[in-house]
C-alpha cells in the first residue's frame, strides 16, 4: 500500500525497493531471495516501470545498517536524489540506528503512520498490517491475499506451501 500510495500521489518519481540483507538487529528475515521476489512481485502489480528492485545489500558488509546503504547508493548513483521511506515505528527506535541525525538530514525521510505508534505530523497513516501479522496467519494456514497484492500473495503463499524455513512468524 505505501509503495502505491508513493508512486499515485506523486510523493516520488521511483520506488527502489532495497530488501536488508542482514538485519542489524538480529531480526529473524525470509530467505533474501524469497524477498527478491516478493518486491518483483510487487513491481508487477503496482507499476514495473516505476518501481526498482535494488539488491545491492547482498554486495555490502553486514548487518546492513540505513546509512551506510544510504551512502553507497548516493555514490553509486549521483544523477538521484535518495529519500528514506519509515514507518513511525523506526522512528521509536531511531536512537538504536546508526547515525539517525544524519539519514533525517541528508535523505528527508517520508514517515507513514504505523498503527499503535504515534503519527508525526504530516505523515499519512496506513492499516494495521504488519508482516509479523501475514507470517502468523500463513503459519495457521490463513489466506493473506486480501492484505497484499495478488501476485505477493500467490509468492508468499507458494513459499510457504513449499516449506521456506524463514518464514516463520
Amino acid at each position: 500500500m505505501v509503495t502505491a500510495w508513493l508512486l499515485w500521489a506523486d510523493q516520488v518519481d521511483e520506488v527502489w525497493l532495497l530488501p536488508t540483507y542482514k538485519h542489524a538487529f538480529s531480526k529473524h528475515l525470509a530467505d533474501f531471495e524469497h524477498r527478491i521476489l516478493m518486491c518483483e512481485a510487487l513491481a508487477q502489480e503496482v507499476s514495473v516501470d516505476r518501481i526498482k528492485i535494488c539488491a545491492v545489500e547482498r554486495e555490502l558488509p553486514s548487518p546492513s545498517y540505513m546509512v551506510d546503504t544510504l551512502r553507497h547508493l548516493a555514490l553509486r548513483h549521483p544523477e538521484h536524489r535518495f529519500q528514506l521511506v519509515v514507518g513511525a515505528d523506526v522512528l521509536a527506535e531511531s536512537d538504536r540506528g546508526k547515525e539517525w541525525s544524519v539519514i533525517a538530514r541528508r535523505w528527508a525521510p517520508i514517515v507513514v503512520g504505523r498503527q499503535g505508534y504515534p503519527t508525526p505530523k504530516g505523515a499519512i497513516d496506513f492499516p494495521g498490517i504488519s508482516s509479523t501479522a501475514i507470517r502468523r496467519a500463513l503459519a495457521v494456514g490463513q489466506d493473506v491475499r486480501h492484505w497484499v497484492p495478488r501476485a505477493v500473495g500467490d509468492v508468499l503463499g507458494d513459499a510457504y506451501s513449499s516449506g521456506v524455513n524463514a518464514m516463520k512468524p
